[in-house]
């Protein structure tokens, strides 16, 4: 197929694990023309800015990728709440689209993906989400003038002509229905996951190996990673650092990795000891799986992030943050939930593993089991064109 993705909400990065990158990476793998039509935007050495690559051109995975300026001359932070872009009419007609599928809802030039199907209407088109009450519309006037008045008409005018609708996350289903309105019988769910092909490769023994070895980390250590954006609203990996400080067992280690806000770097660095707590830095590439993959338990004692899933398709026990409608990553007991953020909560779960080896185990087999597939990016590719089930 001729499959063309819209991802104008925001931008678009290579080399990332996103969701956008492996969809387009494994449609492209099986056989399909495959574009991406996103904004001039993308993180620079993890910094958001004007994305200085090529605004044409093909991608490691051989798929077209076309950056679009903003169609006003205004400040950033007031195009991305608009969302129209210059040529996004034109390049739908020369790019003849069997599919188009688009990434979030949230941009007026949605309007035109509605036009293009009046126009091509053997055309199919797919939507998803990615906001829910964690991450957007956190108080009234969010989603009461922001979300319900002026993104609200975006997702409306493209319903009649979607297929389908899917959430990322249960809790992105039921916003869809309750925030934008669309039908109960037009959503459904799409899972993020993770790359299958780093996922084969951080498998392999020598890999974890070699990371325990470059943060002088035993083989018989119990080591716990977490990793992710460190900001204002996931102050809860300073919580896990203060729990893992006061356990005595010497044998247990923590690896902390992602971008630190400027405000809280001082207060996590003071927390490090180079030893049994490490913040290693930006995880690049692939590095993230192979950080997760050398560890016998993962926790994310925050907001999600993608990195839950990765972890859930990567085999590891779990330790997460209970946010209502984000348990699918709960595949058979491979994760314990952390009801609230405290340091005596998150500790008590750490020990409890620790004091009782058979839970661990079972988690262990849990995690490991076949419902780790369900995070497989090349079948949610395939599943985000109706390709599979």
């Amino acid at each position: 197929m001729n499959i063309t993705h819209v991802c104008l909400v925001g931008g678009y990065t290579e080399g990332l694990n996103y969701q956008e990158n492996n969809i387009i990476k494994y449609q492209a793998a099986d056989g399909h023309r495959v574009s991406l039509i996103t904004t001039d935007h993308c993180f620079i050495e993890g910094v958001w800015g004007v994305c200085p690559t090529e605004k044409d051109y093909i991608n490691p995975h051989g798929v077209r990728i076309i950056r679009l300026p903003f169609a006003f001359p205004f400040p950033y932070n007031i195009n991305r709440q608009i969302g129209i872009f210059k040529g996004f009419k034109e390049i739908l007609e020369e790019l003849k689209p069997d599919v188009i599928f688009v990434h979030n809802l949230q941009f007026q030039d949605n309007r035109r993906v509605a036009s293009y199907k009046k126009r091509h209407p053997n055309v199919t088109v797919y939507a998803d989400n990615h906001s829910d009450f964690s991450n957007s519309a956190r108080n009234w006037f969010s989603r009461n003038t922001l979300y319900r008045l002026w993104w609200k008409p975006c997702a409306k005018s493209v319903e009649p002509y979607v297929k389908k609708f899917f959430g990322v996350m249960p809790a992105r289903v039921d916003f869809l229905q309750n925030i934008y309105g669309i039908a109960a019988d037009k959503t459904g769910l799409l899972l993020m996951g993770a790359d299958d092909e780093s996922v084969e490769r951080a498998a392999r023994k020598e890999i974890s190996a070699s990371v325990r070895e470059k943060f002088g980390i035993k083989q018989e250590d119990f080591l716990i990673v977490t990793g992710g954006k460190i900001d204002a609203f996931k102050t809860q990996t300073l919580l896990l650092m203060e729990a893992v400080k006061e356990i005595p067992q010497e044998n247990l280690k923590l690896l902390v990795f992602g971008s630190i806000e400027e405000e809280l770097k001082e207060k996590l660095l003071a927390l490090c000891d180079g030893k049994k707590i490490q913040y290693i830095g930006w995880a690049k590439g692939e590095q993230s799986y192979e950080y997760f993959a050398a560890a016998n338990l993962i926790i994310f004692p925050g907001r999600h992030s993608i990195y839950w899933e990765q972890a859930a398709a990567q085999g590891i026990p779990m330790i997460c943050k209970y946010w209502e409608g984000t348990t699918h990553v709960d595949i058979g007991g491979n994760v314990e939930f952390l009801m609230e953020d405290s340091v005596k909560v998150i500790k008590e779960k750490i020990v409890e593993l620790l004091d009782d080896p058979e839970k661990y185990a079972q988690m262990k087999k849990s995690a490991q089991g076949s419902g780790k597939n369900a995070f497989s990016y090349r079948l949610i590719a395939r599943k985000s064109v109706g390709l599979e089930e």
